[in-house]
């Protein structure tokens, strides 16, 4: 099993929250070119991090997003106690906000041996594994990441997003997980780009309050086990 460092930052701002990312993501990388000219018996197994937060209000565009797909100016932003980062991970525009699971994977994935599809999939399985635990079924949409209830239907809706960055094999941005989340503001944004389908929450499909701690662990055993991961708590 390969050993990840597991830190739950709570509540954070976004912008700090990405500058400690990139601060982990150049320490992998850089211990990965250390490693690159040497033999395998001297090679030293760079850190691997898994961070969960939750953010104050924020709303995030990829860089293949569309400005369009955010329908509040400035100042609406700044009356829903919003802010707006054009951020270097994939996908197009999403919401971050508290009640929510925002997990920040920063791994070698030539250490776990996993392509970038394969990755994306396999974190969309631990979701679709977590909310399982609580009698709901997801799965995915042909053409989109994240995880979807009700797929092929009207009532199409995403649970959870999903938009990483992957350089040199090294990732990190993540996922955006619906437990307790506001859900009137994702009617602020077109959200992931799409205009005909909805958003949901774990706690809107229950029609009750979850335990966010209690989520957290489930999610957290899901992704140790099909990552093969030994979470080392920090």
């Amino acid at each position: 099993m390969i050993k990840t460092i597991f830190r739950d930052l709570r509540s954070i701002d976004y912008k700090e929250a990405w500058d400690y990312q990139e601060e982990l993501f150049n320490e992998v990388l850089a211990s990965k070119q250390a490693n690159a000219d040497l033999p395998t018996e001297q090679k030293n197994l760079s850190n691997n991090y898994l961070l969960f937060c939750e953010h104050p209000h924020v709303y995030t565009l990829g860089k293949s997003g569309k400005e369009q797909n955010m329908l509040l100016d400035l100042l609406q932003l700044q009356a829903k106690e919003a802010t707006f980062h054009k951020i270097n991970r994939g996908g197009d525009i999403t919401y971050h906000g508290p009640g929510q699971i925002v997990g920040y994977p920063i791994l070698n994935l030539e250490t776990y041996d996993m392509g970038i599809k394969k990755y994306i999939e396999t974190l969309e399985q631990a979701v679709i594994d977590c909310i399982a635990d609580y009698g709901i079924v997801g799965t995915r949409l042909d053409g989109a990441t994240g995880v979807w209830l009700d797929v092929g239907k009207p009532t199409v809706r995403k649970i959870c997003a999903i938009g990483v960055r992957i350089s040199r094999w090294v990732s990190m941005h993540g996922f955006a997980f619906n437990v307790n989340t506001d859900l009137k503001y994702f009617e602020y944004i077109n959200p992931c780009g799409f205009v005909d389908k909805g958003v949901t929450s774990l706690k809107k499909e229950l029609g009750k309050e979850l335990d966010i701690e209690e989520v957290k662990h489930n999610l957290k055993g899901h992704i140790s086990k099909l990552f093969d991961m030994t979470l080392e708590i920090d």
